[in-house]
């Protein structure tokens, strides 16, 4: 059986990660979405937050798994058994740091191997960080985001919003 790791932030989860997983599953026989918690980033939704909503927008694909995981990629998959990882690339710049980690992680376990997949052009230049600010000033985040993910979106700067206020 073909198995990939797909390891990521997704704070939140967007329509080009969306893209990817469905890309994936149509390579890959069990997709493992690997939600990290990275202690250098302050995440908007907490990891069992961006957990449920990978879920419940993956729940038609029952060649997807969804786990949490810390630390490196590369010891991760190892646990797993799984010396295959995905990753998107974007841009030219994302190349240069893509490449590093994956010589990095090969340095680790030279049995890993990692595979790019490139998004729909459309999500190119779609990242979490760009969604985050759409959201925090109230922007239109249905090119984005699908619905679930807008809401949760909203509510969140909705409540820090009026955290502010009360300060």
């Amino acid at each position: 059986m073909s198995q990939v790791i797909y390891p990521g932030t997704f704070d939140p989860i967007t329509y080009g990660h969306l893209d990817l997983i469905e890309r994936a599953v149509r390579i890959f026989n069990h997709l493992v979405i690997a939600v990290g918690i990275n202690p250098q980033k302050r995440p908007l939704f907490s990891v069992g937050e961006r957990v449920d909503m990978i879920r419940e927008l993956t729940r038609s694909y029952p060649e997807v798994e969804i786990t949490r995981s810390t630390g490196l990629t590369v010891h991760y998959a190892q646990q797993r058994g799984i010396y295959t990882i995905i990753r998107s690339l974007r841009s030219a710049t994302e190349y240069e740091l893509e490449l590093a980690t994956a010589v990095a992680n090969r340095q680790q376990d030279p049995r890993v191997e990692t595979v790019y997949l490139m998004p729909s052009e459309k999500y190119t230049y779609l990242s979490s960080t760009i969604v985050r600010e759409i959201a925090q000033f109230g922007g239109d985040l249905t090119p984005f985001v699908p619905p679930l993910v807008a809401e949760k979106l909203q509510a969140k700067f909705l409540l820090k919003t009026s955290d502010r206020r009360q300060k």
